[in-house]
């Protein structure tokens, strides 16, 4: 994981910053085709950059937290929609062994109704909108293949080992 915070969310934080000061100067000269053009990266490199400190956020050593049940509101919530903690890590694996290429599963929250629900996403697409990201994990090539090479599910079965549910939950609330 050292690897993956040091270079690839560096990456996605340096090439945001390059893209937002190309935007700023596209909108200053009036190039609408620059600015229309950079949007993209502006998605990509400012998505993998929120992604990945939210990430950070949800990991924990099991010695500071890491692994330990949710508790609170947000434990009643997964409760009352999975049945439980095991149900819902089940149909989160799931749709993280169900994402073809890259991409992200999250545990979201629906602003309008307040419920939450698992949803996937492509790339490094943010969370935005209607949901309230809850807890993500990456499912990226980055996030697992030096420990597990081409074994993600192992990946996907460990990572619940050292999420952080108390973060979630301040985000839940």
């Amino acid at each position: 994981m050292e690897l993956h915070h040091k270079n690839h969310h560096n990456t996605y934080v340096n090439s945001f910053n390059d893209a937002s000061e190309k935007l700023a100067e596209a909108k200053q000269s009036g190039d609408v085709k620059a600015q229309v053009s950079l949007q993209p990266l502006i998605n990509f490199h400012g998505g993998g950059h929120l992604n990945h400190s939210l990430f950070w956020e949800n990991l924990a050593p099991t010695s500071q937290g890491g692994g330990k049940a949710p508790t609170g509101e947000l434990s009643k919530a997964i409760n009352e929609k999975y049945g439980g903690l095991d149900a819902l890590k089940d149909k989160f694996n799931a749709a993280l062994a169900g994402i073809q290429g890259s991409g992200w599963a999250w545990l979201v929250q629906d602003t309008q109704t307040g419920n939450i629900l698992i949803k996937t996403y492509a790339n490094q697409d943010p969370v935005v909108g209607q949901f309230r990201p809850i807890l993500g994990i990456d499912a990226w090539e980055h996030a697992y293949y030096l420990q597990y090479q081409n074994r993600k599910a192992e990946y996907f079965k460990a990572i619940w080992d050292v999420i952080n549910w108390e973060a979630a939950e301040k985000r839940f609330k």
